[in-house]
């Protein structure tokens, strides 16, 4: 087997593998076994050790001498500094996109209200989810800011596995849909520091948003202690 061919499979396995990671398929702190990896995808077991490489130089996953690897779990600390940084990046998409959306972009903004409220009363989670990202996204493309749009995807597929139980009840879903409503009525009448303000409320990082925020999340998810490579924690992103 040549060594581009090697490349490849392994590239091809850590994308499968943190695609599986960010969307909580694989949840934090569960554990990667190279020979049923191997077995898995068909190959020996050299690409699988250096996709697990790959993935541990973008803290997806964490290599523990005599221990395995595991997927990477964040302590409490780290959650909530993501979140902070999180909540002003999206608060800031939401100020200039009430500043630069055109008209068509705020009808399929208000569309996309109507599309999350329709979800919220099928309760239908999985249709939720799928239009929480598109109301995002489409606030992140109306920022016309390409530079802040990646800082904000980059910490969302940080925490996207953190965040699998955001949309599992009714109550849940209304909440977030109203938010949404109220982030877009500011924005259709062009109300920047409403927008901005009604985001900050939005995304869960202040106290109460935060406790309830790892209310939902199982024990098993988070780090007690700082990994010994903690102070590079953001380095590769």
């Amino acid at each position: 087997m040549t060594l581009t061919v090697k490349q490849n499979l392994a590239g091809e396995i850590r994308s499968k593998l943190a695609h599986e990671i960010e969307t909580g398929r694989l949840s934090p702190g569960s554990s990667l076994d190279e020979r049923a990896l191997a077995e898995r995808f068909s190959v020996s077991r050299t690409p699988v050790r250096e996709a697990i490489a790959q993935l541990a130089a973008q803290n997806l996953v964490t290599v523990a001498p005599r221990q395995g690897v595991f997927v990477s779990r964040m302590t409490i600390p780290q959650l909530r500094e993501m979140l902070e940084l999180l909540g002003e990046l999206e608060a800031l998409c939401a100020r200039y996109a009430a500043r630069r959306m055109d008209g068509k972009e705020r009808d399929s903004l208000q569309e996309s209200v109507r599309a999350c409220f329709a979800a919220a009363e099928a309760s239908d989670t999985r249709l939720y989810i799928r239009e929480n990202v598109r109301f995002h996204g489409l606030l992140h493309a109306g920022a016309r800011n390409r530079y802040l749009a990646d800082q904000v995807n980059s910490i969302h597929r940080q925490i996207r596995r953190y965040r699998a139980n955001d949309f599992q009840t009714r109550q849940q879903m209304d909440k977030s849909a109203a938010e949404h409503e109220r982030i877009a009525a500011a924005i259709m009448v062009a109300d920047e520091n409403g927008a901005q303000e009604a985001m900050a409320i939005h995304v869960p990082a202040g106290n109460i948003g935060f406790a309830e925020f790892l209310s939902r999340l199982p024990a098993s998810f988070l780090q007690e202690e700082p990994p010994p490579s903690s102070a590079g924690f953001y380095a590769g992103n």
